[in-house]
């Protein structure tokens, strides 16, 4: 069982006061998250003692890391990007196949992959001090401190009509309206948490990444998403404009192919207002108390 903890001591930004899915058996504390930010920040997380979670999760780039494909020990590369971490204490599932269910786990699993962080749970356990749910119960606790909110957007949605230009509301008529998006990326995280094929790991007749299967990969959120290039699980879309451009054109047709997704063709202006107000989803960041 979980249990629903509105945030009163981790005030969330305007646009998110909204209950946050905590585990009972992982309580959030002030002392558990400060220890899970410094748990964030040590290298002896890797194995030569080289990486952090921050290496992959920079704050300066709203918790992700701007590559294409996340870079792991000895400058091994992976073949997923690395999600922005931004509001996750509200996800429903975690990584782009949706395979984690809580957050505890999701931090577990980059630190023991041979081609990340590259410990063992004994050694993580030797080096830290400590006991493998203490150290990934502190590190899902800091996670859950991370919140992005008092965007533009948000500041609009709260009744300030003129937080938005009148590009912007164009845009936000294109994304609910003609371009749909708001079919997957809706509510107040902009994600339905769920899991879609838009046809980006099928090339040439086949998929190159069946992701969750069939190639469905989960909804990224759109808050902080101009600070989060390049994009796609496989950072394969350098620029908002490439993303927008991909879904004008209706995706990549494959025989599994997401029903929302189909050829949008907008205007010229439309991409512009698009652009817009996507770029107004950015907001102020927190982290910790």
């Amino acid at each position: 069982m979980k249990a629903l903890l509105l945030l009163f001591a981790l005030r969330p930004p305007l646009g998110l006061d909204m209950y946050m899915p905590v585990p009972e058996s992982n309580p959030l504390t002030p002392t558990k998250i400060a220890l899970g930010k410094r748990l964030f920040f040590d290298k002896r997380l890797s194995r030569d003692s080289a990486l952090a979670c921050a290496s992959c999760h920079d704050p300066k780039l709203a918790f992700s890391d701007g590559r294409a494909v996340a870079r792991g020990i000895g400058g091994a590369e992976g073949t997923r990007n690395a999600p922005a971490l931004i509001n996750r204490g509200y996800g429903a599932m975690f990584f782009w196949d949706g395979r984690a269910k809580s957050l505890e786990q999701q931090a577990l699993e980059p630190i023991l992959n041979p081609k990340e962080l590259a410990l063992t749970q004994p050694e993580l356990e030797r080096r830290m001090g400590m006991k493998t749910p203490e150290i990934t119960g502190a590190l899902a606790s800091f996670v859950r401190s991370i919140r992005s909110g008092d965007s533009s957007y948000d500041r609009y949605a709260a009744g300030k009509t003129d937080a938005l230009t009148d590009l912007e509301k164009a845009g936000l008529a294109v994304f609910r309206g003609k371009g749909n998006c708001s079919a997957c990326h809706i509510g107040p995280n902009f994600t339905d948490e769920r899991l879609h094929n838009t046809g980006v790991a099928w090339h040439d007749g086949s998929l190159t990444d069946i992701g969750a299967g069939k190639g469905n990969f989960k909804t990224p959120t759109l808050r902080e998403v101009a600070r989060t290039a390049p994009y796609m699980h496989d950072g394969s879309l350098a620029t908002l404009e490439d993303v927008i451009e991909f879904y004008s054109k209706g995706g990549r047709p494959n025989p599994d192919l997401d029903p929302e997704i189909r050829p949008r063709n907008f205007t010229a202006e439309e991409k512009r207002a698009l652009l817009a107000f996507l770029r107004s989803l950015s907001g102020h960041i927190r982290e910790g108390m």
